[in-house]
């Protein structure tokens, strides 16, 4: 669920990233000696740690996908299209009822709807039923090795030892996603030690075999970053065709009242709590679907940092509770790779920052269309057009 990188998306930055022990690169069998020495510094027994490396290998394979992750470009009604299919919502609905009694206790001890739980499993895993093939710790172990990201690595073989210890993690078949996660909503060894429930009470936390033991890790994960309980999300909605555009986007919160007061209204179902600050949010400007993001909506962006993706995981988990299909609207025409590169070029010229050029809406680059777009007098939607290219 919270992901050093993805397959799909962005790399994502822990919040505090610790310091690597060890220094990388060189001989791979230095580094690990290196790495065993640490460990017994940490306190750990050196037959344990002899036991717990002794099978690790390099892997060329991680180093491969590590440097060729998807760059995501796709839009949001075509990504959102692709991995909501009918037979998701299908499974959603038969686990949904399968494994009720978990949900209910999630729902009571955490706070976290079923809804956002069952997209999040169908997202990571389909249902887990495609966990990934790579040997965990050769992963972390050679990530760790390579001088990229060391820091954010190496504390997870640490914490994959601790796990080894627990009886919950085995280093020559334990297998995930290529950057270190794990099971059935694919966490980190980390967040594993801090959130890992045993959920069918067998003593072990096995996020990879047990259901109830991965929905109730993911569960009290989404607590500690900070989920309300009780609180919407996201919510559908309609806008008025004079709203102030320039106040959509993440970056602008106002009370659900003051949205109201503008002529925002739930597309169905009532709106949350007056009180609530939340964000207009178009993701293919103000022609296409809009939405009402509230706090806990800020929580997905600790899984993921792509705005499309995360969007895309929040309304399927309002789709899986009843909510219907999006009105897709008819959004102008957006720009191809090669325009959004070259937008991008044109913005950072201005003094935007606007990341790597890579032509990726991301949070950055919304930001500066926004404001240019205000600057030119065309409506800030933080859509970039042909038409806004052209005046730039």
């Amino acid at each position: 669920m919270r992901h050093i990188a993805l397959a799909s998306a962005l790399a994502l930055t822990l919040a505090t990233p610790a310091v690597a022990e060890v220094a990388c690169g060189g001989n791979f069998s230095s580094f690990v000696k290196g790495m065993k020495a640490e460990a017994v510094a940490q306190g750990h027994d050196k037959a344990t740690v002899d036991r717990f490396f002794a099978s690790v290998k390099h892997s060329p394979a991680a180093i491969k996908a590590d440097r060729a992750q998807g760059v995501f470009k796709k839009s949001f009604i075509d990504f959102s299209r692709a991995v909501i299919s009918q037979n998701r919502m299908d499974n959603g609905r038969h686990y949904a009822a399968k494994y009720k009694s978990v949900f209910d206790r999630i729902e009571r001890e955490y706070g976290v709807s079923r809804g956002v739980l069952l997209a999040f499993w169908a997202l990571e895993t389909d249902y887990g039923q495609v966990q990934g093939n790579f040997n965990t710790l050769n992963s972390l172990m050679t990530l760790s090795h390579d001088c990229r990201r060391p820091e954010l690595f190496q504390p997870q073989v640490f914490a994959a030892l601790e796990l080894f210890k627990h009886g919950d993690f085995d280093p020559a078949t334990t297998v995930g996603a290529w950057a270190g996660e794990i099971g059935m909503v694919q966490m980190l060894p980390e967040d594993i030690l801090s959130n890992g429930v045993d959920g069918d009470g067998d003593g072990h936390v096995l996020l990879k075999t047990s259901v109830p033991d991965a929905l109730m890790s993911g569960g009290k994960m989404l607590q500690s970053l900070g989920w309300r309980a009780g609180e919407p999300w996201l919510q559908e909605i309609t806008v008025p065709s004079n709203l102030d555009w320039s106040k959509t986007g993440l970056e602008t919160k106002l009370t659900v009242s003051q949205w109201a007061q503008m002529g925002v209204a739930p597309r169905s179902g009532s709106l949350g709590a007056g009180s609530l600050p939340a964000s207009v949010i178009l993701p293919m400007g103000r022609h296409g679907p809009a939405f009402l993001a509230y706090p806990n909506f800020d929580v997905y962006f600790e899984w993921n940092q792509s705005f499309v993706y995360v969007t895309t995981a929040a309304y399927f988990a309002t789709r899986l509770e009843g909510a219907p299909v999006y009105n897709a609207g008819n959004p102008d025409a957006g720009l191809n790779d090669s325009q959004m590169k070259q937008l991008q070029t044109k913005l950072q010229s201005r003094g935007y920052d606007v990341g790597k050029i890579d032509g990726i809406l991301g949070a950055r680059t919304r930001a500066a269309v926004q404001a240019e777009q205000a600057r030119l007098g065309l409506p800030a939607d933080a859509w970039p057009t042909a038409a806004l290219l052209s005046k730039l």
